[in-house]
């Protein structure tokens, strides 16, 4: 069965390292995503006026601010996910620690249209 794995991170500086260590381990392809947590929003939205019509909270982050966080998910054989936990801990160290990020998988009950970029 196929998993799809996510990881949320605001260790932006570590998120191309992970991606790779998750490579290694077998993932076929990794997508990262800059994210904002709904907090971020929320903070930014309380110390800005923004009238209505003007840019969204999402646009003033983006242009006010560096990146908050990244989000990496990929679509792996079970038997992959044990070693992608692995890879991610040995560039993040224990995800039980704080701010290192939070990583979950879930089952993939059908997946179209997949490619294995690791083999070029």
């Amino acid at each position: 069965m196929q998993k799809l794995v996510i990881l949320i991170t605001s260790r932006v500086e570590d998120c191309h390292s992970v991606g790779e260590a998750w490579q290694k381990a077998g993932a076929p392809g990794v997508t990262l995503i800059e994210s904002f947590g709904l907090r971020r929003l929320q903070e930014a939205s309380d110390s800005l006026e923004v009238l209505p019509g003007m840019m969204s909270m999402l646009e003033i982050l983006r242009e006010n601010d560096e990146i908050k966080s990244v989000t990496l998910v990929s679509v792996v054989e079970e038997a992959q996910v044990e070693g992608i936990i692995s890879a991610t801990e040995g560039v993040l160290g224990d995800l039980h620690q704080p701010n290192t990020g939070v990583l979950f998988v879930i089952d993939v009950e059908r997946a179209v249209g997949l490619r294995d970029h690791s083999k070029g």
